[in-house]
C-alpha cells in the first residue's frame, strides 16, 4: 500500500533480524572481483546522532569498499549539534534523531543551492532502553509516571514506595538515585522526553525537547558519555539506544497493563502505528509517534532517526556523491548491514523504496 500523509503507515521496519542477516549476506555478496570499479571520487562529512554513530561507521566502511576514491566523515556530535552544522554549510549531510522544526525548515540552508530545501527520510529505528546501574537489582519495572519523577527529581530514593509498588518482590536499596540525562542537544533527549509527557503529562509537563530541561541528576555528552555514566555509578539511571545498552541492565516499561522489554520488533510495533507529519515537502518523510499504545506487542519508547540533505547542492559534485550514499544506506542491502552492525531494525521494503525515491531526486 501506499503510504499517505494522512494515513496510517502499514508497516515501517522488518522485524526479523533473521532476514535482516541474511540480506547482509547477500550484500556482502555482491561485492565481488569483477564488479565494475566504480567512478566516484571525492571527500565529503557529516554529523549529528550519535545513536547513528556505529551504524554509519558500518555504512561508510561498506560504502567506501566498493567506491574506493570516496572518503566519508561522520562526527556523531549529537543531534543538534548536526542539524546545527548542516544548516550552516559545515557538513554535507546530517543525521538526528529528531526531525526538523518548522523554525529549522524556515532557515538558509548553507550547502544547498539558493531557493531549495532540505530532503529528510528515516533511516535508523531502534528502541530506546532505560538503563540502570543498581548493586543486587537486574530486573525493574517502571511506567512513565514513576519515570517523569525520577528524571525530574520527585522521586530520590530506589526504596521509594511508587518503585517498590511496581517490583513487587524485589528488594530495593535505600539507597540515592542519581539519573544521568544527556547534556547536549539530543534527540534521544526529545524522543524520551515526547514518551514522559504524552504517557504522564501530569507528572511531566514539559513539551518533548532536545535540550534536558531540568538541572537535577547528572549530564553528561553523547549516547557513550551517558552510558559510560551509568556503568561507573552507583545506582544510576539513564536512557540510551538499545543497541548502546552493553551490559547494563534494562528496565521494563508499562504498556498497558503489560510491562516490556525493548526489542527491535517491539520498535517495529509501535513505529506501524506512526503518522506522517503534515503540511511539509514530499520530500519530508517525517513522523508522529504514538507514545500511548495498550499493544503488549509494542514498545512505544522508540526513536525514528533521519539522514538530512539537500535536495539540490550549491555543488553538483557533492550532491552526486551525497546521493549515491544515503541511496545505499535506505537500501534494502544498507539496512541489512546496519541491522547486523548495531540491531537496527530494518525499513520495509515499501518504505525503503519510498526514501529512495526521494533520494534519486537528488541534484
Amino acid at each position: 500500500m501506499n503510504i499517505t500523509r494522512s494515513g496510517r503507515v502499514a508497516t515501517i521496519v522488518a522485524a526479523s533480524a533473521i532476514t535482516a542477516l541474511a540480506l547482509a549476506g547477500c550484500a556482502s555478496n555482491e561485492s565481488n572481483p569483477t564488479k565494475s570499479p566504480s567512478n566516484l571520487s571525492g571527500t565529503f562529512a557529516g554529523a549529528g546522532s550519535s545513536a547513528q554513530g556505529s551504524a554509519q561507521e558500518a555504512w561508510i566502511a561498506a560504502f567506501q569498499t566498493d567506491n574506493p576514491k570516496v572518503t566519508i566523515s561522520y562526527d556523531p556530535a549529537g543531534s543538534g549539534a548536526g542539524r546545527e552544522q548542516f544548516i550552516a554549510g559545515g557538513v554535507a549531510f546530517a543525521g538526528s534523531d529528531s526531525y526538523l522544526s518548522d523554525e529549522e525548515l524556515a532557515k538558509t540552508f548553507a550547502a544547498c543551492a539558493p531557493g531549495t530545501k532540505p530532503f529528510e527520510v528515516p533511516n535508523y529505528i531502534s528502541p530506546i532502553a532505560v538503563i540502570f546501574n543498581v548493586e543486587g537489582v537486574t530486573e525493574l519495572n517502571l511506567d512513565a509516571t514513576v519515570l517523569a519523577d525520577i528524571f525530574s527529581g520527585k522521586i530520590t530514593k530506589w526504596n521509594d514506595a511508587a518503585i517498590a509498588a511496581l517490583n513487587s518482590g524485589v528488594t530495593l536499596p535505600d539507597l540515592a538515585i542519581t539519573a544521568v540525562h544527556r547534556s547536549d542537544d539530543s534527540g534521544t533527549t526529545k524522543n524520551f522526553t515526547d514518551y514522559l509527557n504524552k504517557v504522564a503529562p501530569d507528572a511531566w509537563t514539559n513539551a518533548a525537547a532536545g535540550v534536558f530541561p531540568f538541572t537535577s541528576g547528572e549530564g553528561a555528552n553523547g549516547t557513550s558519555g551517558l552510558v559510560d555514566a551509568v556503568k561507573n555509578g552507583k545506582g544510576t539511571i539513564g536512557y540510551a539506544d538499545l543497541s548502546k545498552a552493553g551490559g547494563l541492565s534494562v528496565a521494563k516499561i508499562k504498556v498497558g497493563d503489560t510491562f516490556v522489554a525493548p526489542t527491535e520488533k517491539g520498535a517495529s510495533t509501535a513505529v506501524a502505528s506512526a503518522t506522517v507529519v503534515e503540511g511539509r515537502d514530499a520530500s519530508d518523510l517525517a513522523f508522529k509517534i504514538d507514545r500511548n499504545l495498550t499493544d503488549p506487542n509494542a514498545y512505544p519508547l522508540i526513536l525514528v532517526s533521519y539522514l538530512i540533505g539537500c535536495q539540490q547542492y550549491a555543488d553538483p559534485s557533492i550532491g552526486e556523491l551525497v546521493k549515491a550514499y544515503a541511496g545505499y544506506i535506505v537500501s534494502e542491502a544498507g539496512q541489512a548491514a546496519g541491522a547486523a552492525a548495531v540491531g537496527l531494525a530494518p525499513l520495509t521494503a515499501e518504505l525503503s523504496k519510498q526514501a529512495s525515491d526521494i533520494i534519486a531526486a537528488i541534484k
